[in-house]
Parts: structure tokens; C-alpha cells; sequence
């Protein structure tokens, strides 16, 4: 079964959530909380598999929130955390990312979206939704570069490493970077899976936010 706890500021939110959730055969919900603060308690209490995180709250909110919890999550059981929010083009987004958030999902999207994003991070995938991951690269495009971070993370890649990473940066899937790359599917993963290994990411989610913060990949080009 895969544990999830709902943190929203909004009761009917929660409900909401909860009932969808609830009505799954390998989903239970663990608890809810409407704030930041109540939910960094309750990560510690019921150790949940997935949580899935409001930004705005009151008392803390949902980027501090996360950083908390995946800093003080009990021995090796890190939960994962997508983020929830009403605006696809939320100024917190990326720092929430960066704060350790594994993917991020707008709250009106269809029912079985947002079931099969708590099935996706428990398995250890990032998700970024499609239009989420154009609008990223957008705000990165807006930003001052930041190249030459941590070069010598990027050196422990392989040419084709590297590039499968530039792939994953700009929102492309396993099945679209094979297709591109002209090899398995399986290959692509195995490529990925090394990638994440090597240079000490937790999950695609991650992989962007670094690609683009080293400048191996810039909007646009």
C-alpha cells in the first residue's frame, strides 16, 4: 500500500483528495494537515510514502514545509513530495524543486491524474506535468545564467549521459528521447538511472532544476 498524507489549507480540498484517494486499492491516506507546520509533525508520525504539498499556507508554507520534512524524515525513509497548486505559473515552483519537491501537478487536473502522480513518485519517477515543464523553462529563460556550477559533477557523465540529460532537461519522455536517440527504451532508462546515480539526484524532477542551474541546458537553445 502507498501511504499519503494531503496538506491543504482548505478542509474541502482535503476531503476532496482524501475520498479520491481512499476509493484506491493500493492508496491509503495517512493523514491531513492544513498547514505547513501540522504537516511536518505529521510526516515525522506517519511516515507516508508521498505527500502531497500546497505552496501557500498559513503558519509555514509549503516549500519550508517540504524542505523540513525530506531534511528530518526518520532513518532511510524519505518521503516524496508533489507539489499542489491552482496557478501553473506559481512564482514558489522552482524553489520548491529545488527544496526537494519530486514533482509538481496543477489541483484541476483530472482525477486520475493526480492518483497516477502519487503512483508515479512512489515509484521513484519525478513528474512534471507537460505544460508545468514548458512554463519552467520559461521562468528559467527569464533568469540570469548561472553556468559552471559543480563542473566536475557534470564530468562524471558519459557523452551519452550527458546528452540524455539534456533531453530529460526539456521535458522529453523515455519513449520520445529512445525514438530520438535511436535506441531501447530500456536503454534510455538504464541511461537515466546512471545519470541519477552519478550525480547524486533523487528523481527527472531533480535532473532539470540541475541541468539548468549548471547550464548544461539553456531556455531555448
Amino acid at each position: 500500500m502507498i501511504r499519503v498524507m494531503i496538506v491543504d489549507d482548505q478542509a474541502m480540498v482535503r476531503q476532496g483528495f482524501a475520498a479520491l484517494l481512499a476509493a484506491q486499492t493500493d492508496l491509503v491516506v495517512v493523514g491531513d494537515a492544513p498547514d505547513g507546520a501540522q504537516a511536518v509533525t505529521m510526516a515525522r508520525e506517519h511516515a507516508p510514502d508521498v505527500v502531497l504539498m500546497d505552496i501557500r499556507m498559513p503558519v509555514l508554507d509549503g516549500i519550508e514545509a517540504t524542505r523540513r520534512i525530506l531534511a528530518t524524515a526518520p532513518g532511510t525513509h524519505r518521503p516524496k513530495v508533489v507539489i499542489l497548486t491552482t496557478f501553473d505559473l506559481d512564482d514558489y515552483v522552482f524553489e520548491a524543486l529545488r527544496a526537494g519537491a519530486s514533482g509538481f501537478l496543477l489541483k484541476d487536473a483530472p482525477a486520475a491524474e493526480l492518483v497516477n502522480a502519487v503512483r508515479v513518485v512512489a515509484a521513484g519517477d519525478g513528474l512534471l506535468a507537460p505544460s508545468v515543464t514548458r512554463r519552467l523553462i520559461e521562468q528559467f529563460a527569464a533568469r540570469p545564467k548561472r553556468t559552471g556550477q559543480e563542473p566536475g559533477r557534470l564530468a562524471a557523465l558519459t557523452p551519452r549521459e550527458t546528452e540524455v540529460l539534456r533531453l530529460v532537461a526539456r521535458g522529453r519522455s523515455n519513449a520520445e528521447i529512445a525514438e530520438d536517440l535511436v535506441v531501447a527504451e530500456q536503454t534510455v532508462k538504464t541511461h537515466v538511472s546512471r545519470v541519477l546515480t552519478k550525480l547524486d539526484l533523487r528523481d527527472r524532477a531533480q535532473a532539470v532544476v540541475f541541468a539548468y542551474e549548471t547550464g548544461l541546458v539553456s531556455a531555448g537553445a
